[in-house]
C-alpha cells in the first residue's frame, strides 16, 4: 500500500512552492485540494476492490454442488467494507464414488456431476461490527451408476439443489467501515459467527435413492478465527450441521441423521495487488443416520484438502479457481471437484 503519510507531506511542499511561484488565489488552491484528494481516494478503493470480496461465498458455491460434505471455506472470516454488494455465477466439475458400510445394498457407486450457481451477498453493519449476508441457487445436472442389491442401476436427473441463505458476523477484530475508512484498517485477529440454513426447494424423488435436493432443512451454526502474519493469514473454523427428518426418504421411510461435526484449517497468502493463494484441509466427524429406528454403520470420519487461487480483473470484476480431493472417506461421497467463480461488486464508492 502506498504510504500517504509522505503523499500528504509532498502535497503540502507543492502547495507552497505553487503558491510562491505562480500566486494561486484561494479558489485556485481549493480545486487542487479537490484533485489530490480525489486521486487519493481512488488510490484507496483500487487497494480495497482488488483485495478479494466474499470468499465465504466461494465455499458456499461448492456446499450448493455437494451438499454438505467435506465443506472448504477459505476466508470466511475477513473484514470487508459495508455497503457492498456481490454477484456471483460459479460453475463446478465433480466426480467420484461412494463409500458405504459393509451392509448397505450400494456397491461401486460412480458419479459425475455439472452445477453451475448464481449468489448474492451484500456487506453489512451489525451494530457496529462487519457482517454479511448471502444466498444461493444452484443447478445441477447428475449421472451415475451403481449396483443396488445385486442389480446395476443407473441415474440420471438435472434440477435446482436446495437453496442455501448465511449471515455472518465478526464480533472482534473487524469493525464496520466504510470504503474510506477502510483504507487505514490493517487486520491483526478477527473472532467471527455464522449461521448457514439449507431450506428444501430442490429437486427431490421419494422413489430414487439419488436425488440433487434432500427433502430436509440443516442449520450450521459456525464460528472462527483469523489471525494475519504479514503477507500470510492463519483461519480456524469449527461447526455443527444439524438435520432435520426427512419423512418421506425412499421407499416412504423416514430418516434421521445424527449432527456432523466440522473442522477447517487455511493458510492463506497475499501474492499483492488483490492476488491471493489459499491451501486448505477440512475433517468432518459424525451424521451417523437411522432409517425407521433402524441405526445405520455409517459414522463420518472424512478429510479433504483443496486449494483456492484469486485473481482480480479490474475494479469490479474478479475471477477464482479452486479445487478440492478426497484424502480419506469411511462413508458418505468420496469425491474430486474443480470449479470457477466471476464475480461483480458494486455499491458504496465503487
Amino acid at each position: 500500500m502506498p504510504n500517504y503519510t509522505d503523499c500528504i507531506k509532498t502535497v503540502g511542499i507543492t502547495r507552497k512552492f505553487v503558491m510562491l511561484s505562480l500566486n494561486w488565489n484561494r479558489r485556485d488552491w481549493c480545486f487542487f485540494r479537490v484533485a489530490i484528494a480525489r486521486f487519493i481516494l481512488r488510490a484507496y478503493r483500487d487497494v480495497i476492490e482488488r483485495s478479494g470480496a466474499v470468499p465465504g461465498v466461494i465455499a458456499l458455491l461448492f456446499v450448493a454442488a455437494q451438499a454438505h460434505a467435506g465443506e472448504i471455506e477459505p476466508r470466511a472470516y475477513v473484514n470487508t467494507p459495508v455497503g457492498i454488494n456481490f454477484l456471483l455465477a460459479g460453475y463446478v466439475y465433480s466426480d467420484g464414488g461412494l463409500s458405504t458400510a459393509g451392509s448397505s445394498p450400494i456397491e461401486d457407486a460412480q458419479f459425475q456431476m455439472n452445477t453451475g450457481v448464481l449468489a448474492y451477498a451484500r456487506t453489512l453493519d451489525v451494530w457496529g461490527k462487519s457482517g454479511k449476508f448471502d444466498a444461493i441457487l444452484p443447478y445441477s445436472q447428475l449421472s451415475g451408476s451403481a449396483v443396488v442389491a445385486g442389480q446395476p442401476r443407473e441415474r440420471n436427473v438435472s434440477g435446482l439443489n436446495d437453496p442455501l441463505f448465511r449471515f455472518s458476523v465478526n464480533f472482534y477484530g473487524a469493525p464496520a467501515l466504510s470504503l474510506q475508512e477502510f483504507a487505514n484498517y490493517q487486520q491483526d485477529v478477527i473472532i467471527g459467527a455464522s449461521v448457514q440454513v439449507s431450506a428444501p426447494l430442490g429437486q427431490y424423488d421419494k422413489d430414487k435413492l439419488v436425488n440433487l435436493g434432500n427433502n430436509r432443512w440443516f442449520v450450521k451454526p459456525d464460528i472462527g478465527i483469523s489471525k494475519a502474519w504479514g503477507a500470510f493469514t492463519l483461519e480456524l473454523s469449527t461447526g455443527v450441521f444439524f438435520f432435520s427428518k426427512n419423512d418421506d426418504y425412499f421407499g416412504g421411510k423416514t430418516l434421521e441423521q445424527d449432527p456432523v461435526c466440522s473442522t477447517q484449517v487455511h493458510v492463506t497468502y497475499n501474492l499483492g495487488r488483490g492476488v491471493w493463494a489459499a491451501l486448505s484441509g477440512t475433517y468432518d466427524y459424525g451424521g451417523r443416520t437411522t432409517v425407521d429406528g433402524m441405526r445405520r454403520d455409517d459414522l463420518q470420519k472424512n478429510s479433504r484438502v483443496g486449494a483456492t487461487l484469486a485473481l482480480p480483473v479490474n475494479r469490479n470484476n474478479s475471477v477464482k479457481l479452486y479445487a478440492s480431493s478426497s484424502v480419506y472417506t469411511s462413508s458418505g461421497s468420496d469425491f474430486n471437484l474443480v470449479g470457477i467463480v466471476w464475480q461483480y461488486r458494486w455499491g458504496h464508492g465503487l
